[in-house]
């Protein structure tokens, strides 16, 4: 029970909403830094799990108020398309990909040589979760170069768990994968060429608001629209963050150690 009227009406008035898919790395590393961020500033940060049409749907809605995660142009451009009431606030990273991936050693280079060498991968592909934009491309992919292939499909992390232990033991793997991610830091990958761009061109990630989120909270908004990872700065976040046991400490401890950058971006501009 809350017995001061200003204390309540202050928490009930700061709160807001974030959007995270589970598993994301990208999207869980930004999302936490700008939890413990807003929380220094006295906001109630509320997290909603869910996939991406799901969280687009609720931000339509008005139910959730932020998510830091949408890839654009092609990975969830048709997603976003039938929402009306949200917004665009800002590109938070740029030079975007995804694809298949093997690791350095697989002596191939494109998704056209997969058939020719479809015994070595045991004829599978290692993806995420259905109903992904990852999963659903990589489907149009199979058909697209008629490949032999299965696409196996779990969770991140049980994905990297089968790529680590194929790597370990020097065998041929192919994976479905985005960058940024903590795999390029951890192991040395490279991407398929896809010529025929199913996977599409090289994407950026921005930040999307409910409508007259900007209203509500002028000085956020103005933080969302500023807030900018460049690949250096991404990398060591999400290297920090994958090897953490406590990622919301973690988030802090990174704050502190950029927090010039991220006052820049309260204070409206980029460093």
């Amino acid at each position: 029970m809350c017995f001061s009227m200003l204390g309540c009406g202050d928490h009930l008035t700061k709160r807001i909403s974030m959007g995270m898919v589970e598993g994301w790395a990208e999207g869980n590393a930004m999302t936490t830094v700008a939890q413990e961020y807003l929380k220094e500033k006295g906001y109630h940060i509320v997290i909603h799990k869910a996939a991406p049409n799901l969280l687009l749907a609720s931000m339509d809605n008005g139910d959730t108020d932020i998510f830091m995660n949408v890839w654009l142009p092609k990975t969830h451009g048709d997603k976003v398309a039938p929402f009306h009431k949200i917004q665009s606030v800002a590109t938070n990273y740029e030079g975007a990909l995804l694809g298949l991936v093997v690791p350095d050693y697989v002596e191939i280079s494109s998704i056209e040589e997969l058939n020719a060498n479809v015994d070595k991968f045991d004829g599978k592909i290692m993806g995420i979760e259905r109903g992904t934009g990852m999963a659903i491309y990589t489907d149009s992919v199979i058909l697209a170069y008629d490949l032999n292939f299965r696409q196996l499909n779990s969770s991140m992390v049980a994905m990297a768990a089968e790529l680590n232990k194929a790597i370990n033991e020097k065998r041929w793997i192919v994976a479905t994968a985005w960058q940024p991610h903590w795999l390029f830091g951890r192991f040395d990958l490279k991407f398929l060429e896809d010529p025929n761009k199913i996977y599409g061109e090289v994407e950026h990630i921005e930040t999307f608001a409910r409508q007259d989120f900007d209203k509500d909270f002028p000085e956020v908004y103005r933080f969302f629209q500023h807030a900018f990872f460049d690949e250096e700065t991404m990398a060591d976040l999400l290297t920090k963050m994958e090897a953490s046991k406590n990622q919301k400490e973690t988030a802090r401890q990174w704050i502190q150690e950029n927090r010039s950058m991220l006052d820049a971006w309260w204070g409206g501009s980029a460093q």
